[in-house]
Parts: C-alpha cells; structure tokens; sequence
C-alpha cells in the first residue's frame, strides 16, 4: 500500500489541499481507502478506469473535488462528509468494464447503465457501518451520479449485474432503497434524474468536472466510454485471445 499512498498524496498536491484540508480528508478517507477491495481498484493492470488511469485514481480524485465543491456551497461538516463518502463509493463495480469481453443481452445492461448500482450494492456489503445513518442519501448519490446519463431501473426484467449475489445477500431496508432509487422517473428500463439530494448533486458536478478536465485525454479513452474497447490497454490483446 506504500505505493499507493504516495498516489493520494500526488493527487492532494496536485489539488493544492491545505494541510488542515488534507489532514480532514485523509482522515476521512483511510478506512476506506486502506479496504483490500479498493487497494485492488487502484491497480491500473487490473482496475484501468479511464484510459490507462486506475479506478482508485478517479475515485480519489472525485473525492477530493466533491470536498473543494462542497466547501465552496458552505456545507455543513456533516455534508460535506456525506459527499465525499458518496464519492469514495460510487464508482465500486464489480469487474473492469475496458475489454471485459462481456456481451449483455440488453442495451440497458451495459456497464454505464449498471455500474452505479453495482458499486452501491459493492459499498454497502464492504462498508456496511456507513449505511447505519444517511443510508438514503448516500445510495442515491451513487445510484444517480451518471446524470444526465440515465440508470438501469431494478424493474421486474434481468439486470444482469455482475454481483447479484451480493444484492441478494443485502438486508431487506438496504435493498428497497437500492430498488427504489434506482426506479424514480423510470422510462421503459431507465431512471433518468439526479439525485434528491444536494451531497449527491455536487459529487455528480465533481464526477463531471474530472472526467473531462482531468482524466479523459486520448481519443482511445474517449471512444472506450461508447464502445467498451481499447487496444492502448494490455487487456486488449488478452479479451481478444479469450475469443
């Protein structure tokens, strides 16, 4: 993890934290970034979120722009926490999505309609104590943060998330708030709005704002958002032996 901590502090410099700002934010931050399933997400062999850039990476980054966002819409401590929680969590997908190899037998099955509802349902089995409190705000930051792109609605059709298991293994509450969120202004199979709450819309803007001005700088990375693919990524080569 030594690696990797020396990536968080690259990322708090490059956004000129101030040392009480990254003290809040680490502090915030380390029992979920220390976690073996996120440590694995910020390996770019494994985890390539945008382009040859780690999943951990994104996610990081997000966090600390919800934080700078949030501070500037003077939320309380208690929000601001609540946003950059929703942060740390909303990109969780089970597997990666650059030459997965996968074929979904739905348009709407596909990893960005999907991928938010894995990564809530990931959140909530690897950080349950998170969801003792704020459990609605925090599911429906993560499940709506692709706004204006639109959600799979858990309707009565198959889904196909890669962890069903995990969703079948949630507690009753836990899984009606999954479910519900994810139906609110439901189109045929999709939900299209942003989330009900104020910590989720900023983490949403932050989402935005890193994708575009910060992550995505090839047109690889660029045309792998629509098609799935990119040949810049080892993985490439290893999907295509799989066929």
């Amino acid at each position: 993890m030594i690696n990797y901590l020396n990536v968080l502090n690259e990322l708090i410099d490059k956004y000129k934290l101030t040392n009480k700002e990254k003290s809040k934010f680490i502090h915030l931050i380390m029992p979920i970034f220390t976690h073996d399933e996120f440590q694995r997400r910020m390996n770019a062999d494994e985890f390539a979120h945008h382009d040859k850039l780690s999943l951990g990476y994104h996610i990081i980054s997000d966090a600390i722009v919800t934080y700078l966002f949030a501070k500037k819409q003077n939320l309380s401590e208690k929000s601001i926490d609540t946003a950059i929680t929703i942060a740390m969590f909303h990109d969780l997908y089970e597997i990666p999505w650059q030459n997965s190899g996968i074929i979904k037998s739905h348009f709407t099955n596909k990893h960005g309609f999907t991928h938010p509802i894995e990564a809530a349902i990931n959140a909530c089995t690897w950080y349950p104590k998170y969801f003792n409190h704020n459990a609605d705000i925090i599911i429906d930051g993560i499940i709506h943060h692709m706004y204006p792109f639109p959600v799979r609605a858990l309707d009565n059709t198959p889904a196909q998330l890669n962890n069903m298991n995990k969703f079948k293994k949630l507690n009753l509450n836990i899984k009606n708030l999954i479910v519900n969120s994810s139906i609110r202004f439901k189109i045929g199979h999709i939900s299209l709005c942003p989330s009900k709450y104020i910590e989720g819309r900023i983490m949403s803007k932050a989402d935005k704002y890193v994708s575009l001005f910060s992550d995505l700088k090839s047109f690889h990375g660029l045309k792998a958002c629509i098609t799935g693919i990119n040949p810049h990524l080892d993985s490439y080569q290893r999907t295509r032996k799989k066929r």
